[in-house]
């Protein structure tokens, strides 16, 4: 520690933003005269404009110390009540392994990890994904899975519009079977309404007329259907007679599915199903108050290019070596814009990961073993239930039993008993409550819940015969709730990842070995432009494995969970006074449903004032391509408006098509600062624009760290905004997901915003299946604002807009910067423009981010949103020293691409076009035109920290020709 800064300051509450931010106040001074500034006050006066500058400071409160923090915070976390859940309903008690736990949820080298864009530096989690994927086809028993989505409510959403694109009934209907989990239909009641599809809910009977062409009252119909396996209540049902009616009718079937029943049940595949979708929560993930969850999408091979979402693939690199990477439709949205069938741009991806290592770690006989565990303590259950004369709803189960109590009194006087004994079940219907059992559940866990439900103070008789059946003639576990016909007797999970791992040596070396050969924010600066990876500082992260966070259900009575009201209010709070807004949801679980939920949010507010006919949404030529995805998904219609040369929206545009549009205006959709890394001098005309029409205004909160403590975009003009806390409020990336999106409204459409998934009364439905969305997330940002008071905040603002000049003027005489305010400054990222050094040189912006590779750096934003450019944000987390290792590495690039243009090198033979450079390729023969040395250690600080990359440049291509989406073909590669 510095002699002038006194052991006093310790203790001093700021400390922690002064950790947080990067540079200390010497670096702010020498990047102050690099810019030309005189003071950080001075620079944001150049770059941010007065009209919609802040005219209080924040009120978020004072700072404290990361100590204090975590007392406050531990309180908080005491009002939680962790009780006994047997609730289910998709939710489920489980197990993390330790070895995972430590090595993967706890550890920076996963969790701060980037989207896998950059496949060269992302083999270990991309192994780790496809070794999910693999998991998944093996249990669904379909071909291909995707990487992950969010929740199952909104994969069963995902599966619907699969079904719609593939089917070849063009009737927008689709059956639902009424015993899906509540949470899934509501969801799914969201999504069909503004695209113009009806739900047709009922039972088979209801199927039946569904799907007749000739019906016109009930029937005429349905592109798909979808069912449960097992059911919401619990049945074991054997759907393949109503998939065939299904298919013989034209349409899509798709089976929401346990995974783990799926290891002692017939897989829908095997059913014939066409989607299979559901959640891998219960492979040792918590459930954390709803989420972060890793959900799947599993469908034929057919249908592999409708996925949404990611994809894993197997390529190969220029040396004909295999390799990962993301395959097919990724970023599907950024190409199809508003033709795109899905807005889904993340993953879950850090739980897929957790989900998959569960797997490894017990491979196929240890979840056999769990099945029959989590099985046998269902079938005790139902003997003890069914000696004490009560009714089973259904006389098959894997997990789950409904009981019929016969009236709601008996049904209230059963849950307040059981919940008497320290345990929660489902309350069913009026009539009828649910218990599900789990991988924590004890024999004497069942015998407590019974006793209570029976009100028999004694089950050990029923437990006795229950024993004594216990096995089958053969000695093997009997699956008394499952019929023989639909046990599952084919092999699965017989690749050596899933054989080899049961050892904690074994798994924490592959952990260990699949990490270092990622590039993570635990090893280096990742300078993506509009993706803010900043710090994800410990104290942030400590939180979310605590018990009272990670262990409750989500739909536990409200006096449980009382801790996690007080986060989500006080984030609500602290959130609205940041943006300007007036109320705020959590509930979105990624940025893209935060986008559709406030897109819903403008569609409702005009149809509540009657006016139907707005329904078309602007949006620039530079915007996110999740923001037209959205846009369509809401039901509005997509006019675009252009930009002029300085990445501006053309005012003259916007009042043109608005002219054209007369009062069919529903409201625009902008990003500020722009996507081209400007604040726009006059975004208070756009919006009072768009309001003098009618319509309403959405400002994308992508780029909300450019403005926390500065401006605020509900006091600007703005209608509706939603926020990236894995991005502004330092929830980590994890590899592409976890994610938070909440959403924040004017009062005006503070009605509007997503209703409980178990509330039918609300304007607007769920966006996600939890009502707080990935809650057991949401102390990450709650110690960052308590952390970092409003001060803090506002500095680290300012400090990102200083780090973002910076780097603008150093590497401007080298990459020309594509857009500059008035005033000559950037906002918080920069573009620099290749262009032109592409078109003397033949250097490409691949060449450039390959080549950052040996430096030791992920790329910088490729292509987006201008072709041929890169954009570059280095966080206000970013200490000088970093800074300038990365713009040395940038300049020293444009030396090799020099000596290009020079006729040295040519760009086919160069370091840049053979980038990057492995060790094997390094100590293998050499005849190219520059040393080893340099191939390998492009400049002096590259020696002291090297980084080789596993893999040299990857063909796309080629993978995208030859699509291998499952493990089996990686086996050399895995155990090496």
């Amino acid at each position: 520690m510095p002699a002038s800064t006194p052991h006093s300051s310790l203790d001093h509450p700021a400390e922690f933003a002064r950790r947080h931010i990067g540079p200390d106040d010497d670096q702010i001074r020498a990047m102050l005269d690099v810019v030309g500034a005189d003071s950080l006050d001075d620079l944001i006066a150049d770059a941010v404009p007065q009209s919609i500058r802040s005219e209080s400071p924040l009120a978020t409160g004072e700072a404290v110390p990361e100590h204090v923090a975590l007392e406050r915070l531990a309180e908080i976390a005491s009002a939680n009540q962790v009780r006994t859940s047997l609730i289910g309903q998709g939710y489920h008690g489980t197990i993390t392994p330790p070895v995972i736990r430590r090595n993967v949820l706890e550890n920076p080298a996963w969790y701060t990890a980037y989207t896998p864009y950059q496949p060269e530096i992302s083999q270990g989690r991309l192994e780790a994904l496809l070794n999910f994927q693999t998991v998944v086809t093996e249990l669904t028993g379909l071909d291909v899975a995707n990487a992950s989505l969010l929740d199952e409510a909104t994969a069963c959403a995902e599966a619907m519009t699969i079904a719609r694109r593939q089917s070849k009934v063009k009737v927008e209907r689709f059956f639902v079977h009424h015993d899906v989990h509540p949470q899934t239909l509501a969801v799914l009641r969201t999504r069909a309404e503004p695209i113009g599809v009806e739900l047709v809910v009922g039972d088979l009977d209801d199927l039946t007329v569904c799907l007749d062409p000739d019906d016109g009252v009930r029937g005429g119909g349905a592109f798909g259907a979808l069912f449960s396996l097992p059911t919401s209540t619990g049945a074991v049902v054997d759907w393949t007679d109503a998939i065939d009616r299904v298919h013989a009718a034209g349409g899509i079937a798709a089976v929401t599915t346990d995974p783990l029943a799926a290891v002692l049940v017939r897989s829908p595949g095997d059913m014939g199903a066409d989607i299979a979708i559901g959640s891998m929560q219960r492979f040792g993930v918590p459930m954390g108050f709803g989420g972060p969850h890793a959900a799947f999408v599993a469908v034929r091979e057919k249908a592999a290019r409708s996925l949404p979402g990611r994809l894993v693939g197997v390529s190969t690199d220029t040396e004909g070596r295999p390799a990962l990477r993301l395959a097919l439709q990724t970023r599907e949205q950024h190409i199809r814009r508003e033709k795109a069938t899905s807005n889904i741009c993340t993953a879950q991806v850090l739980l897929a990961n957790i989900a998959g290592f569960y797997a490894a770690w017990h491979g196929r006989t240890g979840l056999r073993a769990i099945a029959e565990r989590v099985h046998s303590q269902a079938s005790l259950a139902a003997d003890c239930i069914g000696s004490a004369g009560l009714a089973l709803r259904h006389d098959t189960w894997f997990d789950t039993l409904t009981v019929d109590l016969g009236s709601s009194d008996a049904a209230d006087d059963a849950v307040a008993r059981v919940a008497d004994a320290g345990i929660d079940i489902r309350r069913i219907d009026e009539s009828a409550v649910g218990i599900t059992v789990d991988e924590t559940t004890t024999a004497a866990i069942v015998e407590s819940v019974i006793s209570a439900i029976t009100a028999s103070p004694s089950v050990s008789e029923a437990r006795r015969n229950w024993s004594a059946g216990l096995t089958d003639g053969d000695g093997s576990p009997a699956l008394r709730g499952i019929p023989v016909e639909l046990e599952r007797t084919d092999e699965f999970l017989t690749q050596a990842v899933f054989e080899r791992y049961h050892s904690e040596h074994e798994m924490l070396r592959y952990i260990r070995r699949l990490g270092d050969k990622d590039l993570a924010l635990d090893r280096t600066m990742i300078p993506l432009g509009s993706c803010t990876m900043k710090l994800n500082a410990t104290s942030e992260m400590i939180p979310i494995t605590w018990p009272e966070f990670a262990d409750l259900h989500p739909f536990a009575p409200a006096e449980r969970s009382r801790g996690y009201a007080r986060i989500i209010d006080d984030l609500e709070t602290k959130l609205a006074e940041i943006t300007g807004y007036d109320a705020v949801s959590l509930q979105p679980n990624a940025g893209s449903q935060g986008e559709f939920a406030g897109l819903l949010a403008i569609r409702a507010f005009h149809r509540s004032n009657g006016d139907h006919q707005r329904t078309v949404c602007l949006i620039p030529e530079s915007a996110h391509g999740t923001n037209a995805a959205s846009a369509v998904m809401a039901g509005l219609d997509v006019v675009v408006v252009s930009c002029d040369e300085q990445g501006n929206v053309e005012l003259d545009d916007v009042r043109a098509r608005i002219a054209d549009l007369d009062d069919r205006l529903a409201g625009i959709m902008i990003t500020y600062p722009s996507t081209h890394g400007v604040f726009e001098t006059e975004v208070g005309e756009l919006c009072a624009i768009v309001h003098d029409a009618g319509g309403q205004v959405y400002v994308d909160g992508a780029n909300l760290n450019a403005l926390v403590g500065l401006a605020r975009p509900g006091r600007f003009g703005a209608d509706v905004s939603h926020l990236n806390l894995h991005k502004t409020f330092c929830i980590p990336h994890g590899g592409g997901g976890p994610g938070v999106g909440p959403v924040g409204v004017r009062a005006h459409l503070a009605p509007f915003l997503p209703g409980h998934p178990l509330d039918d009364a609300a304007p607007v439905g769920p966006v996600s299946a939890a009502p707080y969305g990935s809650a057991g997330i949401l102390p990450i940002p709650w110690m960052y604002l308590e952390m970092m008071g409003g001060d803090g905040l506002t500095r680290a603002t300012e400090v990102a807009i200083l780090a973002a000049n910076h780097i603008a003027t150093r590497l401007d005489p080298h990459f020309p910067v594509l857009y500059r305010g008035p005033s000559g400054r950037v906002a918080h990222e920069c573009i620099i423009d290749l262009r032109d050094i592409t078109k003397r040189s033949g250097v490409t912006v691949d060449d450039v981010a390959k080549r950052l590779i040996d430096h030791g750096f992920h790329a910088p934003t490729m292509s987006f949103p201008v072709a041929g450019t890169l954009m570059i944000e280095p966080t206000e987390s970013e200490s000088l020293t970093e800074i300038d290792r990365f713009c040395d590495a940038m300049i020293a690039i444009a030396a090799e691409i020099e000596a290009i243009t020079d006729g040295r090198w040519d760009v086919d033979d160069s370091p840049l076009r053979h980038a990057p450079h492995t060790a094997e390729d390094l100590i293998g023969d050499w005849d190219r035109p520059y040393s080893r040395d340099l191939g390998a250690f492009p400049t002096a600080a590259t020696r002291t920290s090297p980084y080789f990359a596993p893999v040299s440049r990857i063909d796309g291509a080629y993978g995208d020709r030859n699509l291998v989406c499952s493990c089996e073909p990686l086996e050399a590669l895995a155990s090496s």
